[in-house]
Formats: structure tokens, sequence, C-alpha cells
């Protein structure tokens, strides 16, 4: 439990204690009262809107019950001051002991500070990249890459059972072309001149591909027609890309639990049991769409195609699954594989996907929720563009022109600590600029570095302290005392809510931004020492005091430590 779900059960006891006096009836419901950190940190540590939510379904002001609960608050030796705010809001300054008490539990819990058992175990897949298996990652899977991973560990560390899934799109049109073009640069390793059309994958990373076809297969598809190599061709190159794939993931520190090809789906039954599933339920038929908005085309003609009805799931429009040549269409594999998820028994899904499908949200969204009868609820998160820079210089994409920049190039010029942290500078859904010598530089302006940079003056103030024989010490916590100095323990302990909160809203980002806020509280502290001897964390002639503030910086470095490993940074000692 949280310091501030601790405090709200205080209220809440404060709560029941004027309803048994009879000042407040029975009854009430409470699901409303929040603990929160005040809007204005000068209001007091936190704020709770209790008097304001009970109030009118107790026939009282809220001021009224405000002062009655402030009365019975008051008694409670963890709370130096109540006071009453406004129309009724109730402002909670905590004692001393109670922010020296949450140095003492980081210090105790380490590496466990900030895990919940909010998720109780529930079973989320967290599906994220399954970019196709045509080339490398660029820097704009590198971001889905990223986002999914820490989503994926903000989770688990909230206590759900998280599986990380890849699906692999090796079902489509695209793998043959992928195909075609390999068959080039196989023919180019057998010194043929060769031309690319547009349409196909030139790209050089298709070189050693090529020349490994070459030493496998000899000649034996040198002139030969598209029949005799297409589907071993498919195979041999879908393999070798994501090997590729499974290499850039590496050097980002992303593993993966499940590859799930889609080519799984055709010719196994799955697809037709999706369907037939949804057919079951009454949700497919036979009929006709409408033409697209706007102009009609001059070839629109209309065709009976087999269509889900899935705006009976809060869809716009009915979706085909089938088109009128009775192939399937792209939507019904998808379909299929989310009915695996949901028939592999998880609890909730997550997809990561890219901007531009965008479009495809509702239709997923109404197939999960068709398939599992609403019991499963289905989050797409969607991540924008990354524009990568080289100071006014914009680093250009595109992986059919071959030019691309790599996910492999990021982390070769910047690092992987870095890549990643810098992905979650902004929340999922809003551009991301990425400037290769910023994200460098050793200022406050540059996130990592300065959330880098406390942990390290951390660890150098502590091996200075060992070798002077001192350690942190809990039997001396005392000595913190200082209002800066609680403040920056109010701050390490909003990281066990603030954890709950991410992990609610499937935003990863959150612990970035908290991150930075708390070495800020940090460097800010250090700052007054230079001007203040009392604030500083090692003061030789006093060891008893040291000892004190070494817990408080302890926990710092303990804290910056979990949150960077949800982020899958690696916290450094020394700059």
């Amino acid at each position: 439990m949280t310091l501030f779900a601790e405090i709200r059960e205080t209220v809440l006891a404060a709560v029941g204690g004027l309803v048994a006096d009879g000042i407040l009836p029975e009854g009430l419901e409470t699901r409303a009262v929040t603990v929160e950190p005040p809007r204005d940190a000068s209001h007091g540590d936190m704020a709770t809107n209790a008097a304001m939510v009970l109030a009118k379904p107790a026939g009282m002001k809220p001021r009224d019950v405000a002062e009655a609960l402030a009365t019975r608050l008051t008694a409670d030796a963890r709370l130096d001051s109540v006071e009453v705010a406004g129309p009724g809001f109730l402002n909670l300054r905590l004692s001393g002991d109670v922010w020296r008490g949450v140095i003492g539990q980081v210090l105790e819990t380490g590496a466990a500070f900030g895990r919940s058992s909010m998720g109780q175990g529930r079973r989320v897949n967290v599906e994220y990249v399954s970019a196709n298996p045509t080339g490398p990652l660029h820097v704009g899977h590198t971001r889905g890459a990223v986002f999914g991973d820490a989503l994926a560990s903000l989770l688990d560390v909230a206590g759900y059972d998280v599986t990380r899934e890849y699906y692999i799109n090796d079902g489509g049109a695209q793998v043959d072309v992928l195909a075609r073009s390999v068959y080039l640069r196989y023919l180019e390793a057998h010194g043929q001149e060769v031309a690319f059309e547009d349409g196909t994958y030139p790209g050089d990373y298709l070189i050693e591909v090529g020349q490994a076809l070459k030493e496998k297969v000899g000649d034996a598809f040198v002139d030969k027609g598209e029949h005799y190599w297409l589907a071993e061709i498919r195979e041999f190159a879908t393999e070798k890309m994501m090997d590729l794939i499974r290499k850039d993931l590496a050097m980002l520190g992303v593993e993966m639990d499940v590859f799930y090809s889609e080519k799984s789906l055709y010719g196994t039954g799955r697809i037709e049991a999706a369907i037939d599933d949804l057919r079951g339920k009454g949700l497919i038929y036979e009929g006709y769409l409408e033409p697209p908005k706007g102009k009609k085309p001059d070839d629109w003609e209309p065709r009976e195609q087999t269509l889900f009805k899935s705006t009976e799931h809060g869809d716009d429009v009915d979706r085909p699954v089938m088109k009128s040549d009775g192939s399937w269409t792209y939507f019904a594999p998808d379909i299929a594989y989310h009915f695996d998820k949901v028939s592999r028994g998880f609890d909730e899904l997550i997809d990561v996907f890219g901007a531009d499908h965008g479009g495809y949200v509702k239709r997923m969204k109404a197939a999960v929720s068709a398939l599992s009868g609403g019991a499963v609820p289905l989050d797409v998160k969607l991540t924008q563009l990354v524009k990568l820079r080289r100071g006014d210089e914009e680093l250009k994409m595109s992986k059919r022109a071959g030019t691309f920049v790599t996910l492999a190039d990021v982390v070769e010029m910047v690092g992987p600590d870095v890549t990643r942290f810098h992905m979650l500078t902004r929340k999922n859904d809003a551009p991301l600029d990425f400037d290769v010598d910023k994200v460098r530089e050793q200022s406050k302006d540059n996130p990592v570095w300065y959330v880098q940079y406390a942990h390290a003056r951390i660890k150098s103030v502590l091996r200075k302290a060992e070798d002077a024989g001192m350690t942190a010490d809990v039997a001396n916590l005392n000595a913190i005392n200082d209002p800066a100095e609680l403040a920056l323990a109010a701050k390490i302990a909003e990281y066990p809510r603030l954890i709950e909160i991410a992990a609610k809203g499937h935003e990863p980002h959150r612990v970035a931004f908290y991150l930075y806020d708390l070495a800020s509280e940090f460097h800010g502290l250090w700052n007054k020492g230079n001007t203040d001897e009392n604030l500083r964390f090692f003061q030789e002639a006093d060891p008893s005091a040291t000892s004190g503030k070494l817990c408080l910086i302890s926990a710092v470095a303990i804290v910056i430590s979990n949150g960077l490993g949800i982020l899958g940074v690696t916290p450094v000692d020394q700059m």
C-alpha cells in the first residue's frame, strides 16, 4: 500500500468515526474520496476531497464536514496540521517522522520499493514492434520497441503477469516482394547485372542474404521461373530478416517471450475458426459496402462480400473479412490472431501500433470485444513519428529507397540507454524530435544525462564516505530535518503511487518524467549544500549527521535505479 493509500485509509477511518458519532449518516459511498498531492505544493503535502464528496449525500455543507474531519484527523500523530481550504478541501501536512520513515522503508526494501500488487497477477499480453520482416528496424520501430518494452516492465512491477509478443507479418504480399528482392541479390552474387524496380527493396542489407542463398543452393535458382523458387526464398529470406530483427532488438535490450507467425494462421483452420466463432454469434453476414466517402471512383461497383458486424461493438462501419473472390482480407488473419490471444486466457490485451495504424483501432477493438464477449479489454497505443536530427539537419528514412536510418545506426551513435530514455521523454501519442547531438549534451536540458548524473553524484559521495569509514545508518535519520531534505523524502514517497498511476494509464513516460523531477530535487539540495554546510551530504566532522544524510541520498539512488530499470536503462555509478 502506498503512503497516499495509507492516509486515505486514515481519512476513511475518520469518516467512519463521524458516522459512529451520528455526525454523518450511514451508508455513504466513499469510492470517490481521494488523497493526492495538492496542485500547489505550498498548500501542504497531501489534499483530500472527502468533505466535497460526502457533503451532498450527507445533507451538509462541505465546510462543516471538512471541519468535523479536521478535528478527528488532527489527533493522528502522523499529521502535523490539517487545514480546511476553500469550499471544503482538506490540506494535510505530514510530520517529519513520516518522511524519515519512507527513507527507512526504501533502504529496507531496496529493489522491491515501488512494486505493487495492484495487477493481482492478471495476465496481460503486450504486442509491440511487429514490423514486417522485410529489413532491419528503423528509428520509427525503435520508439514502438522502447515504449512497448517499458510498458511491459511497468506492468510487471505493478503486479501483472506479462507476456511480451511480436507478431511476424509473414503472410502477406510484402514477403513475396522481399523474396524477389533477395532473388535479385542472389543473381548479383552470381555476377549478373540486376535492376531494382519500384516496389522492391534495394537496401544493401540484402546483399549478404543473396550471398547466403548462393552458398546454400548454388546456381539451382539461376534463370529459373518464379514459381520454381518463390516459396523457398520466401521462407529463407524471412528467417534471415527475423535473425536481423532479433539482433536489432538485442542491441536495445529488448527480449520477446513469443514470436507469433501470421503464416501459421493460413491453411490450419485458425482463420476459419475465428470467423465461425463470430458467425455463431450472429456477427457475420453477406452484404455490400457503401462506396468510399467523397467522390465515387469511376470504376466503383458494389460487390457482395462476407462482412463482420463490427458496428455492434463500437466500430463506424462493418468490415469485410472475405473478398468477393473468396480470399481473406487483411483483417481476417488479424481477427484470428487476436482470437488466439483470447483463447490463450489473457485477461487484457495491449497492441502497440505505429501512427499509420490509427484507422485500424476501432475495428480491432470491435473484434476483440466480439470474440471475448466483452470480457477481454484491448488497449491500442499508437506511437507517433520520430524526427531524427543532427542539429538543423533532419536524417531521413525510407525502407523502400534503402536510405533509412536504422535502429542499429541510432544505438551505435548514442548508445542503448540514451536511446531508450529519450524515446520516453514524450507521451507515445506526441511527435518526438531526436537530436543525436543534444541527447549527448551534459546539461539540465538533457533529461537522461541529468538523471544519470544524480545517480553518479550519489555514488561518488557514498564512495567518499566509505573511504572515511562512514556508512548509512537509519538510527541517525533524525539528521534529516531541513525542509529541503524532507521535500526530497516526500518526492521519494510519490514513487509507488506514480507506478500505479502509470500502470493504470499504460503510460511509461510518467516514470521518465518523475525521475527527472526527482533528480531536480536532488541536484537542488546538492546546490544548497554549497552555501549551507549543514545540508552537505558528507560532513567529515559530524559522522552521525553524515550517516543520516547518506540514508537519504541512498534512498534517492535506489529509486532512480528502480525507475531506470523499468525504462530498460542501466544506472551509471560515475561520469
